[in-house]
């Protein structure tokens, strides 16, 4: 089963993106944030942050698990929406989303985060952090521009 993850910084055009890759390829999409929900993965929230707080090994034996189920039914690949996504071990992509700042920052206000919060999302963006997390894991990366709603 061929996996395939779509990576980046929060606005960055992660689920647009995966949800149209799915469709063209026919394979099972997964929204990591719908899926601790569903599968009751947060640990809570953290307030400072404004994000859930999820064990990422516990995150990655369900997700595993699932997979594993998808692959039993013949399910042919699946896109996983997330920037938690990188915590899979057995990637076939890896896609990071990118941005020009001046969009993503429209964007954050847009979603209504904190001026802390964007501060630190538009950073991340900068410094490329979440291709390096996905180089860190052995991944190799393809990155992508998000579309301009303008």
């Amino acid at each position: 089963m061929q996996v395939i993850i779509v990576t980046g910084t929060p606005a960055t055009g992660k689920t647009t993106y995966a949800k149209k890759l799915a469709a063209e390829k026919g394979y099972t999409y997964i929204d990591i944030t719908a899926f601790v929900k569903e599968y009751g993965l947060s640990d809570g929230y953290d307030e400072e942050k404004q994000c859930e707080i999820v064990d990422e090994y516990k995150l990655q034996g369900a997700l595993e698990a699932h997979m594993q189920k998808l692959e039993k039914e013949n399910t042919s690949g699946v896109v996983i929406d997330g920037h938690m996504s990188q915590c899979l071990d057995n990637v076939d992509e890896c896609i990071v989303m990118r941005c020009e700042l001046k969009e993503l920052e429209r964007r954050l206000k847009d979603r209504g985060y904190s001026e802390e919060k964007i501060k630190e999302n538009l950073e991340a963006e900068i410094m490329e952090v979440c291709k390096l997390e996905a180089e860190e894991k052995g991944f190799k990366t393809r990155e992508v521009r998000g579309e301009s709603n303008q």
